[in-house]
């Protein structure tokens, strides 16, 4: 038996909220995601695993800063000095677009990191190539449509076209990577990519379409022990209750408000030939995202309901907030954002934005129909309807009748 330790979208340097930490000097939100890193690799170390396989997407971008690599680094030559294997699966903000430039992981290939290996293209590997592990690896990175075009002289104006070509060449390699694998060996897939059926948060369920989509009966194939997924950052398992377990780990911290109600977790895969047993370790402290919208419909209470909307201030301590607001624009000088900011003084950032909306339908008097208006008296209806300045009214409608008389001009 195995004994794997799956993780996948760590995105270590999402700094997208929140200020700095005065004594590391790193944004506050890169250490949440790092504490995470920590979690997982103390938890390689200290159950002893066989194997820890990362499953793409160690930052935003394939240009990380060095102060970010730097902190990747240490986490991964921590399981290196371990001694624990480890698999580098590259995904699709780890790559360039470019051919020919270098991924965000490639230093751990070309410096020859000890019990490290960076799956930079579909590959199989046997023991040999696994330190030994009685174990095989059937390895999908992300894939570059630009790489596959080049190669196989595509064109691309015919984006569909590469896109059934390059899933097709998976499942051909797939599958017969699995036919020719030692039967006797427990196989993983790990991939970084979308599958048919899988839910990306907020519930968008994948569909086929632009982008490489893996099938879900590829994936599900009964000779597969374990699916090592990264690229979707809501946590599941495609094939739950059933072999081989299909799963998506998730990202290791809430990267943005569509991941609002994700837990996150990696995973323990006790894997064996034809039985695999998944344990879901959930990931503790990750910070907590607040996201409340309010129309208003009453001019009644507003700073009372804006505040009714929001939590209490024990779950709002430390938290990322955001509060959207619609409401007429002429109820403007209603909203009391000092005693919204106020009440959120103890969340980590508060986002308040704020969707003044102009009244859509333009109701014209009863004993007039459209019909009856000139061009210029439904213009004077509309200024009007949308509040626009006396003066600027004056201006537009001055402006409007010069081009109505010269088109008519023309026009004769």
């Amino acid at each position: 038996m195995i004994k794997l330790l799956h993780f996948a979208d760590a995105h270590i340097d999402m700094a997208n909220y929140g200020r700095h930490d005065a004594e590391s000097g790193l944004p506050m939100r890169v250490m949440d995601f790092l504490k995470s890193l920590d979690a997982i690799v103390d938890a390689a170390i200290a159950e002893k695993v066989d194997l820890v396989l990362f499953a793409g997407d160690a930052y935003k971008d394939r240009n990380p800063a060095p102060t970010f690599q730097r902190e990747w680094g240490r986490r991964i030559m921590r399981l290196s000095r371990a001694g624990i294997p480890t698999l580098l699966l590259v995904g699709n903000h780890d790559i360039s677009s470019t051919l020919g430039r270098a991924h965000a992981l490639d230093a751990f290939d070309t410096l020859e990191v000890p019990n490290v290996h960076v799956m930079e293209r579909p590959e199989f590997l046997g023991p040999d190539e696994l330190w030994g592990l009685p174990l095989q690896v059937i390895a999908l990175p992300w894939v570059s449509k630009s790489g596959l075009v080049a190669s196989r002289s595509l064109s691309t104006a015919e984006p569909g076209k590469v896109v059934e070509v390059l899933e097709d060449q998976l499942t051909f390699l797939v599958q017969d990577w699995i036919t020719k694998a030692d039967p006797t060996l427990p196989i993983i897939l790990t991939a970084h990519a979308s599958v048919q059926g899988a839910v990306y948060g907020g519930e968008r369920t994948v569909m086929l379409g632009g982008d490489l989509v893996l099938s879900g009966s590829l994936v599900r194939d009964p000779r597969l022990d374990y699916v090592a997924l990264g690229h979707i950052h809501k946590p599941q398992d495609l094939n739950e209750n059933a072999h081989p377990p299909v799963v998506y780990p998730g990202s290791i911290e809430r990267v943005d408000f569509g991941e609002v109600a994700d837990e996150k977790f990696f995973i323990i895969a006790h894997v064996e030939r034809s039985h695999t047993r998944v344990e879901w370790r959930k990931l503790e402290g990750i910070r907590t995202f607040v996201d409340r919208f309010v129309r208003l419909e009453s001019q009644e209470n507003v700073t009372d309901r804006l505040l009714a909307a929001l939590p209490p201030a024990e779950e709002l301590e430390g938290a990322i907030v955001r509060l959207v607001l619609e409401y007429p624009r002429e109820w403007e000088a209603l909203i009391d954002e000092a005693a919204l900011r106020e009440c959120t003084a103890g969340a980590f950032e508060f986002h308040f934005i704020k969707k003044s909306q102009v009244e859509a339908r333009i109701r014209l008097p009863q004993d007039q129909a459209v019909g009856s208006l000139t061009p210029l008296e439904l213009l004077d209806v509309y200024w009007r309807a949308g509040h626009v300045d006396q003066a600027e009214q004056e201006a537009l409608q001055k402006l409007a009748g010069e081009i109505i008389n010269e088109s008519e001009g023309t026009s004769k």
